[in-house]
């Protein structure tokens, strides 16, 4: 079995009706930052928040055309459960997502809310795999996630999509788990427009398609911990690397900054609220491809934007940290009445907010007359940052700023 561009083609006729052709939207901050013509494909926009609802729809059309079954398994954490359970009540078919017990409440709830049997084993994904496989044995068929060419040829609409809205387009950057959509885009951009260059993007926790190319094949990888969970996999899929091999024009890895950065960058910036993976190309594009030739017409392509809500809580706040628009300082107060008071009015008049403030008076390491205020602030950035510790200083406080 082979995957073409005709397959591609032909998945587009049989996800229509279901899966949303996503919105194409021009970056006028990205644009004027690069000097290129930049946009975004949003597919966290898309009707289950990612592009996999494309493949699962793909799969399970073709899956009840051939009469291959009656019902359905897929094992996730998140995106892949979400558009199986999805496509599977478009079509009427019975389906079981079996999810780590670990799995996020939101998650479940969704593919619940979507109509599929939802079940709880394993603490990781490889066992949630392992429970699903077991029950291809009772009757149900086994929808991989990525490694799979119908899946592959779903995921693939997205680059048709792409073509459509921008016939001029010149470089594409996604990101890439286990492969199945760069695998899918890249074949049908390549095969509609040969000089588009498609470049992916990796988390470095998991450089899962920078092993396989350096070994020549699939080759696992640690799983270390990321926020770009959805493309948290550390095999690269069989069917996607013989694909990637030949279209994938380039490869770049990003850090756990650099996509926080992204996704703080796309929700403040655009309004668009990312996953850690869907912030994964605009990643790579404002780090490691800055300076590299790239095409004046540039999509990234924002994969999914179902993050949870008390990690967009942890994420946002050391993003903020990182750009220096909150700032931890520890300042050394002598244990006299108005001290406390003499230092907010400061701050107040160097124009920082105040959000918490913790005064310490039993810190060891301080004399026994002096006290320790350990204060959270919020800044207009470095430049404001700087001038507030300045202004502290030249007041004659002791000052460390905590990072």
């Amino acid at each position: 079995m082979s995957i073409k561009l005709a397959d591609i083609e032909a998945a587009q006729g049989r996800v229509q009706g279901v899966v949303l052709h996503t919105p194409l939207v021009y970056s006028h901050t990205l644009s004027r930052k690069s000097r290129r013509e930049v946009f975004l494909k949003l597919e966290n926009l898309q009707t289950t928040g990612s592009f996999k609802l494309r493949g699962a729809m793909n799969r399970l059309r073709l899956f009840k055309d051939r009469g291959e079954g009656d019902r359905v398994v897929a094992a996730s954490a998140g995106n892949h459960g979400q558009g199986v359970a999805y496509a599977a009540a478009a079509l009427g078919i019975p389906a079981a997502i079996v999810m780590p017990r670990g799995a996020s409440i939101s998650k479940q709830m969704a593919c619940q809310g979507y109509g599929a049997e939802v079940i709880l084993h394993g603490q990781d994904l490889s066992q949630a795999l392992e429970k699903a496989r077991e029950l291809v044995a009772a009757g149900y068929t086994f929808i991989h996630p990525y490694d799979d060419p119908e899946i592959i040829a779903g995921q693939g609409t997205l680059g048709l999509e792409i073509l459509e809205d921008l016939p001029e387009v010149d470089t594409v950057v996604l990101p890439i788990g286990g492969g199945g959509l760069a695998a899918g885009v890249s074949l049908a951009l390549k095969g509609r427009k040969p000089q588009v260059q498609v470049l992916g993007v990796q988390t470095a926790q998991v450089p899962s398609l920078q092993a396989a190319l350096a070994q020549g094949g699939p080759t696992p990888v640690p799983v270390r911990p990321t926020l770009a969970d959805g493309i948290q996999v550390p095999l690269i899929g069989r069917w996607p690397f013989l694909l990637l091999k030949e279209f994938l024009t380039d490869l770049v890895l990003v850090s756990e900054k650099e996509i926080a950065e992204a996704l703080l960058f796309l929700l403040e910036g655009k309004k668009i609220l990312a996953e850690g993976a869907g912030a994964a190309a605009a990643a790579g594009f404002l780090g490691p491809l800055q300076g590299r030739e790239l095409g004046m017409n540039v999509v990234l392509v924002v994969s999914g934007g179902n993050i949870d809500i008390p990690l967009l809580e942890r994420v946002v706040p050391r993003a903020l940290l990182e750009r220096r628009r909150l700032l931890n300082l520890r300042v050394a107060l002598s244990d006299r009445p108005g001290s406390l008071g003499r230092l907010t009015t400061l701050l107040g008049e160097a124009g920082a907010n105040i959000l918490h403030l913790f005064h310490d008076r039993l810190a060891r390491e301080l004399p026994l007359d002096f006290t320790r205020v350990e204060v959270n602030l919020e800044t207009r950035g470095p430049d404001h940052s700087d001038e507030v510790l300045r202004a502290l200083k030249e007041a004659g406080y002791e000052v460390g700023e905590k990072v």
